[in-house]
Protein backbone atom coordinates (compact mmCIF):
# COMPACT_ATOMS: atom_id res chain seq x y z
CA UNK A 1 0.00 0.00 0.00
CA UNK A 2 1.65 3.78 -0.86
CA UNK A 3 2.31 6.37 1.48
CA UNK A 4 -0.61 8.05 -0.48
CA UNK A 5 -3.10 5.71 0.15
CA UNK A 6 -2.21 5.16 4.10
CA UNK A 7 -2.57 9.26 4.30
CA UNK A 8 -5.71 9.14 3.10
CA UNK A 9 -7.24 6.88 4.89
CA UNK A 10 -6.02 8.07 7.79
CA UNK A 11 -7.01 11.23 7.21
CA UNK A 12 -10.28 10.13 6.85
CA UNK A 13 -10.32 8.09 9.72
CA UNK A 14 -9.55 10.96 11.72
CA UNK A 15 -12.40 12.95 10.21
CA UNK A 16 -14.68 9.73 11.08
CA UNK A 17 -13.43 10.12 14.86
CA UNK A 18 -14.47 14.13 14.78
CA UNK A 19 -17.45 13.76 13.13
CA UNK A 20 -18.98 9.98 15.08
CA UNK A 21 -22.46 8.94 14.27
CA UNK A 22 -24.93 9.17 17.60
CA UNK A 23 -25.10 5.29 17.55
CA UNK A 24 -20.79 5.35 17.20
CA UNK A 25 -20.76 8.00 20.11
CA UNK A 26 -23.18 5.59 22.15
CA UNK A 27 -21.25 2.68 21.79
CA UNK A 28 -18.33 4.11 22.02
CA UNK A 29 -19.25 5.48 25.63
CA UNK A 30 -18.98 1.83 26.42
CA UNK A 31 -15.73 0.61 25.07
CA UNK A 32 -13.50 3.06 25.54
CA UNK A 33 -11.32 2.65 28.40
CA UNK A 34 -11.43 -0.95 28.23
CA UNK A 35 -14.63 -0.44 29.75
CA UNK A 36 -15.98 -4.17 28.30
CA UNK A 37 -14.27 -7.34 30.34
CA UNK A 38 -11.72 -4.98 29.97
CA UNK A 39 -10.91 -5.26 26.28
CA UNK A 40 -9.05 -2.29 24.66
CA UNK A 41 -10.78 -0.52 21.58
CA UNK A 42 -9.81 1.39 19.29
CA UNK A 43 -12.13 3.90 17.05
CA UNK A 44 -11.80 4.17 13.17
CA UNK A 45 -9.18 2.09 13.19
CA UNK A 46 -7.26 1.69 9.49
CA UNK A 47 -7.27 -2.05 8.79
CA UNK A 48 -5.33 -2.88 5.57
CA UNK A 49 -7.10 -1.08 3.29
CA UNK A 50 -10.32 -0.03 4.93
CA UNK A 51 -11.56 1.70 8.27
CA UNK A 52 -13.07 -0.06 10.60
CA UNK A 53 -15.59 1.37 13.34
CA UNK A 54 -14.38 -0.27 16.43
CA UNK A 55 -11.17 -2.45 16.67
CA UNK A 56 -9.50 -4.86 19.48
CA UNK A 57 -6.36 -4.99 18.69
CA UNK A 58 -6.02 -8.02 21.25
CA UNK A 59 -8.27 -10.50 20.11
CA UNK A 60 -9.10 -8.99 16.41
CA UNK A 61 -12.45 -8.29 16.28
CA UNK A 62 -13.79 -5.15 14.44
CA UNK A 63 -17.37 -3.76 15.29
CA UNK A 64 -19.04 -2.35 12.48
CA UNK A 65 -21.99 -0.11 13.53
CA UNK A 66 -24.53 -0.35 10.75
CA UNK A 67 -27.08 2.04 9.30
CA UNK A 68 -28.06 3.43 6.37
CA UNK A 69 -24.47 3.58 4.36
CA UNK A 70 -24.46 -0.30 4.67
CA UNK A 71 -27.15 -1.18 2.69
CA UNK A 72 -25.16 -3.10 0.42
CA UNK A 73 -24.81 -6.32 1.73
CA UNK A 74 -22.52 -7.85 -1.05
CA UNK A 75 -19.93 -4.97 -0.66
CA UNK A 76 -20.06 -5.75 2.76
CA UNK A 77 -19.66 -9.48 2.25
CA UNK A 78 -16.60 -8.93 0.40
CA UNK A 79 -15.10 -6.46 2.68
CA UNK A 80 -15.65 -9.09 5.74
CA UNK A 81 -14.29 -11.78 3.54
CA UNK A 82 -10.94 -9.62 2.81
CA UNK A 83 -10.85 -8.38 6.37
CA UNK A 84 -11.05 -12.36 7.59
CA UNK A 85 -7.96 -12.98 4.90
CA UNK A 86 -5.67 -10.81 7.41
CA UNK A 87 -6.57 -12.59 10.47
CA UNK A 88 -9.78 -10.82 11.49
CA UNK A 89 -13.49 -11.18 12.76
CA UNK A 90 -16.06 -8.97 11.72
CA UNK A 91 -19.40 -8.24 13.84
CA UNK A 92 -22.00 -5.96 12.40
CA UNK A 93 -24.46 -4.23 15.00
CA UNK A 94 -27.49 -2.47 13.62
CA UNK A 95 -27.63 1.62 14.48
CA UNK A 96 -31.53 0.25 15.55
CA UNK A 97 -29.56 -2.24 18.02
CA UNK A 98 -27.33 0.30 19.76
CA UNK A 99 -29.73 3.05 20.25
CA UNK A 100 -32.52 0.93 21.57
CA UNK A 101 -30.98 -2.27 23.14
CA UNK A 102 -27.11 -1.25 24.54
CA UNK A 103 -27.39 -3.70 26.94
CA UNK A 104 -27.98 -6.58 24.86
CA UNK A 105 -25.32 -5.34 22.16
CA UNK A 106 -22.47 -5.05 25.11
CA UNK A 107 -23.50 -8.92 25.98
CA UNK A 108 -23.45 -10.29 23.18
CA UNK A 109 -20.33 -8.39 22.16
CA UNK A 110 -18.90 -9.28 25.59
CA UNK A 111 -19.70 -13.41 24.72
CA UNK A 112 -18.01 -13.02 21.56
CA UNK A 113 -15.03 -11.25 22.79
CA UNK A 114 -14.45 -13.79 25.61
CA UNK A 115 -14.75 -16.88 22.96
CA UNK A 116 -11.96 -15.60 20.49
CA UNK A 117 -8.60 -16.84 21.17
CA UNK A 118 -5.78 -13.64 21.40
CA UNK A 119 -4.87 -13.08 18.23
CA UNK A 120 -1.11 -14.61 17.43
CA UNK A 121 -0.29 -12.14 14.13
CA UNK A 122 0.26 -8.46 14.45
CA UNK A 123 -1.80 -5.57 13.85
CA UNK A 124 -1.26 -4.93 9.95
CA UNK A 125 -1.23 -0.84 10.80
CA UNK A 126 0.32 -0.78 14.15
CA UNK A 127 -0.12 2.28 16.09
CA UNK A 128 2.77 4.30 15.73
CA UNK A 129 5.91 3.59 18.09
CA UNK A 130 5.61 4.33 21.58
CA UNK A 131 2.16 5.33 22.18
CA UNK A 132 0.08 4.44 24.36
CA UNK A 133 3.53 3.92 26.80
CA UNK A 134 3.33 6.13 29.64
CA UNK A 135 6.07 6.59 32.36
CA UNK A 136 8.57 4.63 30.92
Amino acid sequence: MSARVIDRLSSHARHMRREPTEPEKRLWAHLSRSQLGGFKFRRQAVVGTYIADFLCPPTGLIVEVDGDTHADAQRDDRRDAALAELGFRVVRIGNIDVMHNIEGVLAHLLGTLQAMPARRTPHPNPSPEGEGLTGI
